[in-house]
């Protein structure tokens, strides 16, 4: 949450030239509600079925920069649709930043809490090995501008072996 995703996925997209797609935006155009408004009548659980629904879909998908719900990787059918979709980086930042991204954002059902930064800490402390586990790439992103991020994304995959 608040690593700057949808961002730097929308920047990545335009230099690839290929479509960029949120999986929580196209939930939220398939259903016309809000990610909290679905997490206020389904719970926790609903979201995250019709979001493992939503990745599986997008990852069968050619050629498209996707950046998921920071919580995507919680589930195990997610992490293998990601990883067998395509290349898989991993958007890494510090709690500190991320409370100050997230701040005035009130469309974080998570976060809707008195001690943010601790939520923060409790779900990188669980998502961090699961993001590095499926990551082809792993980039920081404390502190840099976006364009400085996919710059880097960039050259990093262009490192990589072809799969």
């Amino acid at each position: 949450m608040g690593a700057g995703k949808s961002t730097i996925g929308r920047l990545l997209a335009k230099e690839l030239r290929l479509p960029f797609k949120d999986s929580d935006k196209e939930i939220e155009l398939r259903t016309g509600a809000n990610i909290p408004w679905i997490f206020d009548k389904e719970g926790e659980p609903g979201f995250r079925d019709r979001e493992q629904a939503m990745i599986a879909e997008l990852c069968d998908s050619d050629g498209i920069v996707l950046a998921t719900g920071g919580g995507a990787v919680m589930r195990s059918e997610n992490r293998q649709a990601l990883h067998a979709g395509g290349r898989v980086v991993y958007l890494h930042a510090s709690v500190e930043q991320q409370v100050g991204r997230t701040a005035r954002d009130r469309n974080r059902p998570l976060l809707r809490t008195g001690n943010p930064a601790q939520v923060l800490r409790d779900l990188l402390a669980i998502r961090d090995p699961l993001y590095r586990e499926i990551a082809d790439v792993v980039i920081e992103t404390d502190e840099r501008p976006p364009r400085m991020v996919v710059i880097d994304i960039l050259a990093r995959l262009a490192e990589l072996p072809p799969r």
